[in-house]
């Protein structure tokens, strides 16, 4: 009998989560049938990452996020034991699954790249970068990227994609250390919005002309800035707004009418989810090409012990991270 470890939502969070906010519980998982299609495979987890909001969870529920995974068992030959999976079983280390949320690694996968990464750069939040810069920007060579959170997960992949379009990339990072990891990354112009004196003046002097393409990760205040510095039919893409999840008071305002109307601006908010079938597959497939290739650099911020997991989620909430947050069970 296996017996998962699995992190739920105690309470739901006010303001910043605290430890307080998660239990951890055990429970014995049922043993698998033949022939009982629902319950093929058990999985043992191995690399974590988590979502970054809990507010579409109820108290007591399993906190989300996704995995690497082996089969540790298996009742169905189509993914027999020791197959390695991304699964979205949540924070837990063990799970049953009936084999419709998994999905096997590309088969060019290469020995000589972690595995974790299929849960960044070469998963989803590479497939954000690439979607969100490429389909919802459309961004065109010669063009100007502005990038907030630019050091994460999402905003470094994000650049090093515009540099290969041939565009100029602005990135806005929240420490010294960040910035000097975005000029290594090759980054045209990056600054630590937490010393600069004046945005409105950082921003324009970046770019005097103005900015083509924002790939927004942050939103509030720091975005109504950048937006009214858009250049004329400048596109936004709305990945997240990291500065108000854990906000308290009300939400600041949002960015000038007159801004996107006069400007001509065109804003889209979107999920990565909304791309699928051959086409997130083509996606896979280049963004492999060029971590092989040495084009995109990874990094990962790696918390080793499941225990961790609160500890993982509250600092990557914090941007205690240098890329990808990633816990190693």
């Amino acid at each position: 009998m296996v017996r998962a470890k699995r992190w739920t939502l105690k309470k739901h969070f006010v303001g910043s989560p605290t430890n307080s906010d998660f239990e951890l519980k055990t429970a014995e998982l049922p043993p698998l049938k033949n022939g009982v299609p629902r319950c093929s495979y058990v999985l043992r987890m191995q690399y974590f990452f988590s979502r970054v909001t809990a507010k579409r969870l109820k108290e007591g529920d399993t906190m989300m996020g996704q995995q690497v995974a082996r089969i540790v068992e298996s009742k169905n030959a189509d993914l027999p034991t020791g197959t390695v999976v991304l699964a979205s079983s949540g924070w837990t280390m063990h799970s049953i699954s009936d084999g419709k949320d998994l999905e096997k690694l590309p088969t060019e996968w290469p020995d000589t790249i972690p595995l974790s990464l299929a849960l960044g750069t070469i998963g989803m939040t590479g497939l954000t970068a690439y979607f969100g810069l490429l389909d919802i920007c459309g961004v065109k060579g010669g063009e100007t990227v502005m990038v907030n959170a630019a050091s994460g997960a999402v905003g470094s992949v994000v650049g090093q994609i515009a540099k290969l379009k041939g565009c100029k990339v602005v990135g806005a990072v929240g420490s010294d250390e960040k910035v000097a990891y975005l000029q290594e990354l090759g980054f045209d112009v990056v600054f630590n919005y937490k010393t600069v004196e004046s945005l409105e003046e950082t921003l324009k002097k970046a770019s005097p002309d103005g900015y083509d393409c924002y790939f927004d990760n942050v939103g509030g205040e720091f975005s109504n800035t950048v937006i009214s510095q858009m250049k004329k039919y400048g596109r936004i893409a709305l990945c997240g707004a990291i500065s108000t999840y854990n906000r308290t008071g009300p939400l600041p305002p949002g960015p000038p009418p007159e801004i996107v109307i006069y400007q001509e601006l065109r804003m889209e908010g979107f999920t990565v989810l909304r791309w699928q079938g051959d086409v997130r597959q083509k996606a896979l497939k280049d963004l492999l090409k060029w971590v092989s290739e040495g084009k995109i650099q990874c990094k990962e911020y790696i918390i080793e012990g499941f225990e961790n997991m609160p500890a993982a989620f509250m600092g990557m909430l914090k941007g205690d991270n240098l890329g990808k947050t990633i816990v190693k069970a």
